[in-house]
């Protein structure tokens, strides 16, 4: 677990960061829901992993697709194999800036906005989400919830469930950050 943190914090931040305070998140919860006509798809993972530089506001996050758990094992299997293709494509990657400036030091709760690259299912689109990010006492905890559509990513919905399925899907993000040990 601390090679892929240090991979990713080298991917995300560069090599500018000596003098930089990098926190992590380990075990970030994400999850994402549609409703349908036929059942409700409620996917969750606990596996989100999440870096930030406090100097320079750069975020990263990273996910593995088979982490999702849903309540039917089929579905779960439907969504590995024939929607996001876990297997041709096993990780969404999200790299970005914090737009705002924030004190790392002083508690509070900031809304944030954060623009970056969300790579997921091969294709990499530039987005730009809302959250808020909260210092309490040294612990800082970021909530965001966000819609994308499958169809820009390159997922395609089989034409018998088109009317079923709804292209948007929101996603929801916790993560709770702390300073990484070097």
């Amino acid at each position: 677990m601390k090679k892929l943190l240090l991979i990713l914090g080298v991917l995300a931040l560069g090599a500018s960061t000596s003098f930089s305070q990098i926190i992590v998140c380990k075990n970030g919860n994400i999850s994402f829901f549609q409703e349908t006509s036929v059942e409700d798809i409620d996917g969750r993972s606990t596996k989100l992993v999440s870096v930030i530089d406090t100097k320079t506001n750069i975020i990263a996050y990273k996910v593995e697709m088979t982490s999702f758990i849903f309540e039917k094992s089929l579905m779960q299997d439907h969504f590995n194999e024939n929607y996001v293709e876990s297997g041709k494509y096993p990780t969404t990657i999200f790299k970005g800036q914090i737009n705002e400036t924030i004190d790392w030091t002083k508690d509070g709760t900031y809304p944030i906005t954060a623009t970056g690259m969300l790579t997921m299912h091969g294709v990499t689109k530039t987005i730009t989400e809302k959250g808020t990010l909260n210092i309490r006492n040294g612990e800082v905890t970021i909530h965001n919830v966000f819609t994308i559509k499958f169809t820009d990513y390159g997922v395609e919905i089989p034409s018998l469930l088109i009317k079923q399925l709804s292209d948007t899907v929101e996603v929801n993000i916790n993560c709770v950050y702390v300073p990484l040990k070097k």
